[in-house]
């Protein structure tokens, strides 16, 4: 088990994180996969009244929905900029949902609750996963659904973190976000405080109106990992981690018209609570 002490080096490296997140514009990014987040709500089977927690949850790809189903909602995200943005994209539509600025590793929530605490491609960045997986716990009453949505290693987008890495390594100490797809570190991570674990692995697509090569400037313009990235690099390191990201999704690309259609996967994980 990791420790929870919050060490200098720590600290340091929650606030790099923080500053990730809010470089760019994840709004943007966010809108590629606002189908596949609306299914993953939906197979949750949210009543009208429950209190459901959105973890790291960005713009509001999964709040809205469960807002939507009826849910007393609320985000936390770790990005003020995303939270403004999931504000104002709940009150458009006049939902039931609140957004507060908070850490997943520290959630400013009571013990107990939330009948449903979610996340999508969110949790998983947390730099230490057994204290996120703790937090889930804390907040999620007794009998309460945990579902968390992760990239596996194998993953479409697995492969682009494994790309981005070849050229600007990941910082230390950080174990790498993607074993929360796999499902043995799922199960050591919940093997207390659940009674019941669900592991699914499912599919999700980006799709975007233009080429390869546009999404990988989108992507450079407006996703905080990938902006991060370029911002580290020279010219050279640019050009270089530019070619290998647009191969990757040219390999990957499933649409034949000029536009960009790529299928990931994620693990699905669906965890009681004791």
């Amino acid at each position: 088990m990791e420790s929870t002490e919050m060490t200098t080096e720590m600290q340091s490296l929650k606030a790099k994180l923080r500053d990730t997140w809010i470089a760019g514009d994840f709004g943007e990014i966010a809108k590629s996969i606002e189908a596949g987040a609306a299914e993953f709500v939906a197979r949750l089977d949210i009543k009208p009244g429950m209190k459901v927690l959105d973890v790291a949850c960005g713009t509001g790809n999964l709040a809205l929905p469960a807002a939507r189903a009826g849910a007393v909602v609320t985000g936390v995200d770790i990005a003020p900029n995303l939270i403004e943005q999931a504000k104002t994209n709940a009150g458009a539509e006049g939902l039931n949902a609140k957004f507060d600025v908070g850490d997943a590793e520290a959630l400013p929530y009571e013990h107990a609750s939330f009948d449903v605490v979610m996340t999508m491609f969110g949790a998983m960045f947390a730099p230490r996963p057994d204290v996120t997986a703790a937090e889930l716990k804390r907040v999620c009453k007794s009998g309460g659904l945990i579902a968390m949505a992760n990239w596996t290693p194998e993953a479409f987008t697995g492969q682009m973190f494994k790309t981005g890495a070849k050229h600007v390594p990941p910082p230390p100490g950080m174990p790498s976000p993607i074993l929360w797809g796999t499902e043995d570190a799922v199960r050591q991570r919940f093997a207390d405080g659940v009674s019941d674990l669900q592991l699914n692995r499912r599919k999700i697509s980006f799709t975007y109106p233009f080429g390869p090569a546009d999404v990988v400037e989108h992507f450079r313009l407006y996703f905080g990992p990938t902006v991060k990235a370029f911002g580290s690099l020279d010219a050279d390191g640019q050009a270089a981690l530019r070619a290998d990201l647009e191969q990757l999704w040219t390999d990957n690309n499933r649409a034949t018209d000029g536009t960009t259609e790529v299928e990931s996967e994620y693990l699905e994980v669906r965890a009681i609570t004791v």
